[in-house]
């Protein structure tokens, strides 16, 4: 298999994949290693294939062709780094998908990153990463302040985690 068919076969892989796939998995099934992967995927975007990395590994960004069956909204959140789980909990509990985390540096400006948590153990795995590497969350380098963009199936639930968030703190309103 050449490395052409190989992009072919790895893009194939994503749009079936219900879950992230990292590239640790994806080279394992094509006996590569992790970085030939790495630049197939960068490849991939370089020819127009919408690839988001994830704190659990690559997935395909939703096209306008899906059906938009959930409300997408964003919240202002601020709090510690030493609460992020809690806060990430809190979204999750109450039947929300947190799809990216937000801030405003004042030298590079917009910096956004997907998260795609949609579960109390994929906020343990992101965590874990965190952890393991040693890094801040993003919204250390605004001193807590961030925006985290969620989907929800309806306008109730939206509020339900606005509520929620606000009720322990973590919502950003300015007062």
């Amino acid at each position: 298999m050449n490395a052409a068919q190989r992009r072919e076969k790895i893009e194939q892989l994503l749009r079936q994949a219900d879950h992230p796939l990292s590239a640790s998995h994806i080279a394992a099934q094509f006996a590569v290693s992790r970085q030939i992967i790495v630049g197939d995927i960068a490849l991939l975007r370089a020819g127009g294939l919408g690839v988001l990395a994830t704190p659990r590994g690559y997935v395909l960004e939703p096209t306008a062709a899906e059906p938009a069956a959930c409300l997408e909204r964003s919240v202002a959140c601020l709090h510690g780094p030493e609460q992020v789980t809690d806060e990430l909990y809190t979204i999750i509990d109450n039947g929300a998908a947190v799809l990216d985390v937000t801030v405003e540096h004042s030298v590079y400006g917009h910096i956004c990153a997907p998260l795609h948590l949609f579960s109390r153990y994929d906020v343990d795995a992101f965590q874990e990463k965190l952890a393991q590497s040693q890094a801040r969350p993003l919204s250390a380098l605004t001193d807590g302040i961030h925006l985290h963009r969620i989907r929800c199936a309806d306008e109730a639930v939206f509020q339900r985690v606005v509520n929620a968030l606000r009720e322990k703190g973590f919502l950003y309103e300015k007062e």
